[in-house]
């Protein structure tokens, strides 16, 4: 009727119904994690029931126009030096801590101090104040000890607090080896520099404190997020919580996530 070829004509393409209540849900899951990504955010799926293919996610996160993490460069690890360091081969062998600064919206400074299991990858302990000194560490160490038993080591690197009399006395009174870092080697202390940068990413970066009290409300809140619900891509996306109930029904089994390079630990005289 139009005098129009035929060749020229097309359809509406109709997109399947069936990804509709999948995209919901990653739109919501997005918005709750939005600094997770697609194989994460797959792994929180699973968990709660949906059947899916992490391609099936990876396709339909990338045409909604999700986060899609950026691919980093791999970093070199040491080479050639003859120190080897103590990888944790059971919960309670390793922790590691280091601090994390932040500030309240008046500006004054907040300062964490993440305590992490190596193995489990659980964070034990999220304090945060105004300031610490080797006294309040003992106190803060000495609370986690007193719930989970004392570790094997304690690693971290050569800060004031951390050196501190007190503290070293407090850990050779709890039969603690305290392992130190190389200075400026913040790559061996590998766990703890990178439960520190996902709290950044997912925490500092994203609140604004209006005070110290509201800090510690949502520091706590974020831990258990961290450690309950959080799949660890690490722990063949198990949460660290999951990963250390299966270690006591197992005895200790293996991470069952991507391989990692070996890494060792460094003792140095202060």
């Amino acid at each position: 009727m139009v005098a129009q070829p035929r060749a020229t004509q097309r359809y509406p393409v109709q997109k399947p119904g069936q990804d509709r209540p999948l995209i919901r849900r990653l739109q919501q899951l997005a918005q709750q994690h939005p600094r997770y990504g697609y194989r994460r955010i797959t792994a929180l799926l699973r968990a709660s029931g949906w059947p899916v293919n992490h391609k099936r996610v990876q396709r339909l996160w990338r045409q909604q126009g999700l986060k899609v993490p950026v691919k980093t460069r791999k970093r070199r690890r040491l080479v050639g030096q003859s120190q080897s360091r103590q990888r944790a081969q059971r919960p309670n062998q390793v922790w590691s801590y280091d601090f994390v600064w932040d500030q309240t919206a008046d500006g004054r400074r907040l300062k964490w101090l993440p305590i992490v299991d190596e193995y489990t990858r659980e964070c034990l302990a999220l304090p945060v104040a105004r300031g610490m000194v080797g006294a309040d560490v003992v106190e803060h160490l000495s609370g986690v000890v007193a719930q989970r038993g004392p570790p094997e080591n304690l690693r971290s690197d050569n800060g004031p607090e951390f050196v501190a009399q007190a503290v070293r006395d407090w850990l050779a009174s709890q039969a603690i080896a305290a392992t130190y870092i190389e200075p400026g080697s913040p790559w061996e202390n590998a766990y703890s520099e990178s439960f520190n940068s996902r709290l950044r990413d997912e925490l500092l970066n994203r609140e604004e404190f209006s005070s110290l009290a509201e800090a510690q409300v949502l520091g706590e809140q974020y831990r258990q997020e961290y450690n309950q619900r959080r799949p660890h891509s690490a722990l063949g996306y198990q949460t660290p919580a999951q990963f250390a109930a299966g270690c006591r029904r197992e005895n200790f089994p293996p991470p069952r996530g991507r391989k990692r390079g070996r890494t060792t630990t460094t003792t140095t005289k202060t």
